[in-house]
């Protein structure tokens, strides 16, 4: 596979191999992932962010409506998500609240590219870890063993899938054009909800498409999600990591807050409420003045330290309650404790999510709980297609506000998103981001706690250094 240098040849037992993946392939960016291997285990994990955006600093002093197009630039993959923050972000700062069709089309928007990008994330991302395609790209390089357990059956299958989604993921993108004017980079979304009143063809034609894209996820991606879980059953034991859970809510029900996935916190065993006071991010280990650690989003600010000595990423520690959580499908689905599917419930002899136990912390749980997510995302969007009024009304207008500020909570399919405002003399006096791979993939904090990921890699198994396919595994399983 191309990227694994094995540091060193194995020694035998009770030597520690250094194994770096660089750059780790198949993710929504740039990684690094450096292990410690003993006896056939990791033992410790280092998790490097080589890119430095600075979109904080783009922003500042223009004028506050350019955030929700700029910002959608963070990720090519959920621009949506990052437009539905920073338009919440604003609503809050300019004291405007959406029309019912507004809320409804918002969530339409944003509702298929988490459809797109979750069936991206499986099969274009993942499902080669489980999989062989031809010896074609983009099937190869992969590591001469690879680890594939499936029957060729199984394996010819789920390589049609992957053919198949690319398809689904096309008309996905145009359901989102549909109503948000373009993709992968929207101009619907804006402060006071979206600019394109739906009309009854488009509708229409958005619902055409979407029982294509319903009966894939229902026929097709839970299934063949499910039908790992046989031969890599090992999967469901291993990459667990903390086991706390942080979710910021996503996809409004109604005006009185209530959204599709609860907004909550998972700490050590406990459910709490969000108190956004208690989020923090903290850089001594990353590439940012240390001087900016400790931060809330309110006092937030981005100043780079490219050469500092003990660092080694670009990704900062966001910490609630100065305690490292996960973010992303699971912990969504962990915080909202929905019931399964009924395939689910049928495969795993449970109800509700949290009925899994531990088995949901792990490699293959993490890809459960994004396929039932998908599908829990699918029969709202079908809610919302029954709710949207043809014709009526989508945008509230509101002048830009002299001074103020505003946070905006939402959930891109990868996790938690934050996007903080603050405004001056009707411009961007300060604006502070906090991304969904940011909760997963961040270095050591300052109290010496590895980032989620950086945990979740102690104990997976290594047997060979040469091929260390758990690895890609662990990383790929967060969708960072």
């Amino acid at each position: 596979m191309a990227g694994c240098k094995p540091q060193a040849a194995p020694v035998g037992a009770g030597k520690k191999i250094k194994i770096a993946i660089d750059p780790l392939t198949r993710i929504e960016g740039h990684l690094k992932a450096e292990v410690e291997v003993k006896d056939g285990v990791v033992v410790d994990a280092r998790i490097f962010g080589g890119m430095f955006r600075g979109f904080e600093q783009i922003l500042i002093g223009r004028d506050p409506r350019d955030a929700i197009q700029i910002t959608q630039r963070i990720c090519g993959v959920c621009p949506t998500a990052h437009a539905t923050a920073s338009a919440l972000a604003l609503d809050d700062a300019f004291n405007v609240t959406l029309t019912e069709n507004g809320r409804i089309a918002r969530n339409l928007i944003l509702g298929a590219n988490f459809l797109q990008s979750h069936i991206l994330h499986f099969y274009h991302l993942a499902a080669l870890d489980y999989v062989n395609g031809p010896d074609v790209a983009p099937f190869v390089p992969r590591y001469a063993k690879n680890d594939v357990r499936v029957s060729k059956d199984i394996n010819d299958i789920a390589v049609g899938q992957y053919l198949e989604a690319l398809e689904i993921r096309k008309i996905l993108h145009e359901m989102v054009a549909l109503l948000g004017g373009k993709m992968p980079h929207v101009q619907g979304i804006v402060v006071g909800g979206t600019t394109e009143i739906p009309t009854r063809e488009a509708l229409n034609a958005y619902a055409d498409r979407f029982k294509i894209v319903k009966k894939f996820i229902m026929e097709k991606y839970l299934p063949i999600v499910y039908l790992l879980a046989g031969p890599y059953g090992d999967l469901l034991k291993t990459g667990g990591g903390y086991h706390n859970c942080v979710a910021w809510g996503v996809f409004p029900m109604d005006s009185a807050g209530n959204t599709l996935h609860k907004r909550g916190v998972f700490t050590e065993g406990k459910d709490y409420p969000v108190n956004t006071a208690l989020i923090k991010e903290y850089v001594k280990y990353s590439y940012f003045d240390d001087a900016t650690t400790g931060l809330t989003p309110s006092q937030g600010k981005t100043v780079p330290a490219p050469d500092k000595e003990r660092a080694y990423s670009f990704i900062k520690a966001p910490r609630y309650n100065n305690k490292p959580h996960e973010a992303g499908p699971l912990a969504r689905m962990w915080v909202t404790n929905p019931e399964l599917s009924k395939i689910g419930q049928e495969k795993l002899g449970v109800k509700n999510m949290r009925d899994i136990g531990d088995a949901a912390f792990s490699i293959l749980g993490r890809h459960v709980a994004r396929a039932e997510e998908t599908a829990m995302v699918a029969g709202a969007v079908e809610q919302w297609l029954a709710e949207a009024v043809p014709g009526k009304e989508t945008y509230v207008s509101a002048p830009i506000p002299d001074s103020s500020e505003g946070l905006g909570l939402t959930e891109a399919p990868r996790g938690a998103l934050l996007h903080y405002i603050n405004i001056k003399d009707k411009k961007i006096a300060n604006y502070q981001v906090t991304s969904a791979t940011i909760w997963n993939a961040n270095p050591m904090d300052d109290m010496g706690q590895r980032g989620p990921m950086e945990q979740a890699l102690i104990g997976v198994p290594v047997p060979d250094t040469e091929n260390p396919v758990n690895v890609g595994r662990l990383v790929r399983s967060f969708d960072p």
